[in-house]
């Protein structure tokens, strides 16, 4: 049960009708709301994975953490899903030992050193253009634009430091398990080559570029591509933790 001076868990469930094929639970980035996460929750639980998105772990680390591990007994396999400093948190639980119930580990916009140099003071000024620079480092997405444009998003946030210690647990090294990353191949926040290198030191980490992709993999213009990318790894993942392909390329 949620208390009531506690963040909700927002939820997305299967179709009536459909047996779940599994969890995953989205650990949401600086400023942002659990219901950030509404369009890429829908799109995933069409396919009949349940959806969980819970605190912002910036804003109450107990919280966020007390959250992700009620849910962990849910339709396995149980995926966490991380953006921006979701990221990092749901990174560091697994590499800390703390999620044992966890089958897998979904990244996007993993932030890297220079994700740390953009929230340096005085890189960005308070006046109102500051806003827009930070709508286009996040999405180029309209849809999503507008919705960020409410109450679900605190801003300036995406320019506040990464919290202490977070990048340093993170890593990736020692994550023992199947990892992939969603990257925008133009993230202005978290470049793609630094992050390639994060993700090559993993023991099994896949990796994919978004092309012309900014800061918020899951909620760019290309949410689709990013939302069927998920769906693929979460089938091969149900096959199996060697993630065997499923629909394999043939030569012609």
């Amino acid at each position: 049960m949620t208390l009531p001076d506690q963040p909700a868990v927002a939820s997305w469930t299967e179709p009536e009708g459909l047996n779940p094929r599994g969890t995953v639970i989205v650990v949401p980035g600086r400023g942002e709301k659990p219901d950030v996460y509404e369009r890429f929750g829908r799109r995933i639980s069409t396919d009949a994975y349940r959806v969980h998105a819970v605190a912002n772990p910036v804003d109450d680390p107990a919280t966020a953490e007390a959250q992700v591990k009620s849910l962990l007994d849910g339709p396995k396999p149980v995926v966490v899903a991380g953006s921006d400093t979701g990221a990092l948190f749901a990174a560091g639980l697994v590499a800390s030992g703390r999620l044992p119930g966890a089958d897998a580990l979904i990244l996007a916009g993993f932030p890297t050193e220079t994700a740390a140099v953009a929230a340096e003071p005085g890189r960005h000024d308070e006046t109102p253009n500051d806003w827009e620079a930070e709508l286009e480092a996040r999405t180029s997405c309209p849809t999503h634009r507008g919705k960020l444009a409410g109450d679900i998003l605190r801003r300036g946030a995406l320019y506040e430091p990464v919290p202490d210690g977070w990048a340093e647990q993170a890593d990736l090294k020692a994550v023992p398990l199947p990892i992939l990353g969603i990257h925008g191949a133009a993230d202005p926040v978290s470049p793609l080559g630094e992050a390639r290198e994060k993700y090559a030191a993993a023991p099994r980490a896949e990796l994919v570029s978004i092309t012309g992709g900014v800061h918020d993999a899951f909620n760019d213009i290309t949410h689709r591509t990013a939302a069927a990318t998920v769906i693929l790894f979460l089938e091969r993942l149900r096959n199996g933790k060697d993630l065997a392909p499923i629909a394999v390329p043939e030569s012609l």
